[in-house]
């Protein structure tokens, strides 16, 4: 602020940023919700949906645990991107 007055970068100046998130963005929420959620069940009532579903350390459910720890990396990544303009 000089002398009482305020200036405001012109509008060319702002870049916009695109507030949607894409269908990975999506899909990488989706399964770090589910792997939150079945921490969450493992650690209050020691129940692996996961496990229980697809079998304890089975090809499928190491699957599912491999790519729900990969959508947690993206989304580490990615989450600070999705903030929107204000």
């Amino acid at each position: 602020m000089i002398n009482g007055t305020t200036t405001v970068p012109p509008a060319s100046a702002v870049t916009p940023v695109d507030a949607r998130l894409s269908s990975l963005d999506w899909l990488a929420l989706l399964l770090v919700l589910i792997g939150g959620l079945d921490w969450g069940l493992v650690g209050a009532l020691q129940f692996d949906v996961v496990a229980w579903l697809l079998g304890p350390m089975s090809t499928a459910s190491r699957a599912v645990y491999v790519l729900v720890g990969v959508a947690a990396l993206y989304c580490a990544f990615a989450a600070p991107g999705w903030r929107r303009e204000r």
